[in-house]
């Protein structure tokens, strides 16, 4: 098997940090999930599929890989949550601070806290939009505010979220919806103009935070905790296409990623995925 140096598989040219405008960050973290393990292989089953792609998109008549994509070294797995935020806030405000557009793979999906720590410094009047099959608004989980079932009761610490394709939580979550901007995954389905209404909740700046789940199990059966009733690709692509045109998305995550080895076609839709989205984000 061809082994994959980066993101892309992309030549020195191309993957070079200096000339590079993207940065890719792996965070292969798995020490809070609940079900089934495996997500800390996320990253580097993404990766190696991205070797396998086309790099011309064919809806956005681009080539983003020409504005330089770095893979960053992995962030250590073996840290306690606390620190591994920690660390990933870190690592993501240094290259912002190279000014460099930032997209972190996880991993579980309290991995997001961190990056969205760094991003809100610069922009901080940024909202978070999650998309995912859990509303994960659970304040502590086994022992931990930082557990992946509690990422979002973390983040709307920090800023305004929108949530989008929710159709599984715990009871003890209700008191902390707000109704007013979560879309659940059965009422889309019955919503010709729900994605009008996600933008219309949105700031200007905008974090999108993606857990794999949110996507039906049929396309995207590689998760720790596959909900049925989700949203299928092209669902998915309409929204973050029309965020992208309407809204500034300063950077965003990908996480949950749990590989199958006998099925490479997750791990295919998550690399595209990125590269669709840094496509959005960069054509001009």
């Amino acid at each position: 098997m061809k082994q994959i140096a980066n993101f892309g598989d992309l030549p020195e040219e191309y993957s070079n940090l200096e000339q590079a405008e993207i940065v890719i960050l792996p965070v292969p973290y798995d020490r809070t999930s609940t079900w089934i393990k495996g997500s800390d292989k996320g990253p580097a089953d993404i990766i190696e599929a991205s070797g396998n792609m086309e790099l011309y998109d064919i809806e956005t008549d681009y080539e983003v890989y020409r504005k330089g994509i770095y893979t960053a070294d992995p962030v250590d797995g073996q840290m306690p949550p606390e620190n591994m935020v920690e660390t990933v806030r870190e690592k993501v405000r240094h290259y912002i601070r190279k000014n460099k557009y930032v997209v972190v793979i996880g991993g579980e999906h309290s991995v997001s806290i961190g990056s969205v720590m760094a991003h809100i410094e610069k922009s901080a009047n940024m909202t978070v939009l999650q998309l995912d099959a859990h509303s994960d608004l659970r304040d502590e989980y086994e022992g931990s505010g930082y557990n992946h079932a509690c990422v979002m009761a973390r983040i709307v610490e920090l800023c305004p979220i929108v949530q989008v394709g929710i159709r599984s939580m715990g009871f003890s979550e209700k008191a902390a919806l707000d109704t007013r901007r979560m879309f659940f995954a059965e009422d889309i389905r019955q919503n010709k103009d729900w994605i009008e209404k996600v933008t219309s909740k949105l700031s200007k700046k905008v974090y999108i935070t993606i857990d794999l789940d949110v996507f039906d199990p049929s396309i995207m059966p590689s998760t720790g905790t596959p909900e049925p009733g989700g949203l299928l690709w092209y669902d998915v692509l309409e929204l973050l296409k029309s965020v992208f045109n309407d809204k500034e998305v300063v950077g965003f995550d990908v996480v949950e990623l749990c590989p199958d080895e006998r099925n490479k076609a997750p791990d295919f839709l998550a690399a595209k995925l990125i590269y669709k989205l840094l496509s959005y984000k960069f054509k001009d």
